[in-house]
């Protein structure tokens, strides 16, 4: 049994646009699947604007999904009510991309990491400072610091205490919204390193989404790269940076520098802007970009399928067993 599987879930909104507030709506996620294992990372990337954050948001029912199935440890979450929620959540917790908004400014790091255990009903304080110290020992934060407020400590500190307060119920999967975009490279390697260390021990999962595909490549078990909405591609980390099967794979791959100049890598420039969710193209979403485009493409909207052992993709010229090796792969 997968901790998370995750059937055709979307997440649409509704938006009233022009004068007369004509309604409409945004795809935001369109029929997405996948499933995680305990354990595992799924690294989820795309540009901005793809859903990957809406897609986390929907996973842990901060919205709740237009439609679709979230089944977590064997249990259909999908239509609990706040209620129940509440119970799940402690098993299901996100670490949010800003560190110097996601924390409030106007609470010592003790208050922070103690609300959530006191929300859910943990009611001895000895327990839980135990609680918290043991996890300030795993994360990098003195016990001398506790009573500090988060704008006396760094733009990493702060992640890493972003990640502490994820890390107080014990939850078995973490949603990491893009952590260390807003951080310098030496203190994302850092960050990294201690979400990889932190996961061997405490045998967490975690869905990691980022727009940066060498992190992505750094933590991630499993890669889905998604388009306007949806997964077009799903694929083993390594599978998937040496052999990328769609279009928009190979493009994003193309366009991420090598650390040596004298490798060369054939670049893929895309044209046009992402399509508004609002008004989607017809047939494959990626067409208006696509360099491969055919007439088909415009009329057929392509399936998710299965191109060889567990490499899906989602494009009408990728036949199952194709190879389609880009010419240096990222290191």
């Amino acid at each position: 049994m997968s901790l998370l599987e995750v059937k055709e879930l979307k997440q649409h909104f509704t938006i009233k646009k022009g004068f007369l507030g004509e309604k409409k709506i945004v795809k935001a996620v369109d029929g997405v699947s996948f499933k995680i294992e305990q354990g595992e990372t799924l690294g989820i990337v795309g540009e901005s604007g793809c859903g990957k954050s809406s897609l986390g948001r929907t996973i842990l029912q901060l919205i709740k999904p237009t439609s679709g199935v979230i089944h977590f440890q064997g249990r259909d979450i999908t239509h609990l009510s706040r209620k129940e929620m509440k119970d799940v959540r402690k098993e299901m917790q996100i670490v949010f991309q800003d560190p110097y908004a996601s924390l409030n400014p106007r609470s010592t790091v003790r208050t922070i990491l103690e609300d959530p255990l006191i929300i859910h009903g943990i009611k001895s304080r000895h327990k839980r400072m135990d609680i918290i110290e043991g996890i300030i020992d795993k994360i990098g934060i003195r016990k001398d610091q506790l009573d500090r407020y988060p704008h006396e400590f760094s733009g990493g500190q702060r992640q890493r205490i972003g990640i502490a307060r994820a890390l107080t119920l014990s939850p078995k999967l973490i949603i990491a919204d893009e952590p260390v975009s807003a951080l310098d490279v030496s203190v994302q390697s850092q960050v990294l390193n201690l979400m990889d260390a932190l996961q061997k021990e405490l045998n967490l999962s975690y869905i990691f989404i980022s727009h940066d595909l060498s992190v992505v490549q750094h933590i991630s078990d499993r890669v889905a790269v998604m388009y306007l909405g949806k997964i077009v591609e799903i694929a083993d980390v390594d599978e998937l940076y040496q052999n990328p099967l769609h279009p928009y794979t190979k493009a994003l791959l193309s366009a991420v520098p090598l650390p040596d100049p004298a490798q060369m890598k054939e670049r893929i420039i895309l044209q046009g802007d992402l399509p508004s969710p609002v008004n989607p193209p017809s047939g494959c979403p990626f067409h208006t970009r696509c360099p491969q485009a055919t007439p088909e493409c415009k009329a057929e909207i392509p399936e998710l399928r299965e191109k060889s052992m567990d490499h899906w993709a989602a494009c009408i010229h990728v036949q199952p067993g194709q190879k389609q090796s880009i010419r240096t792969s990222i290191s």
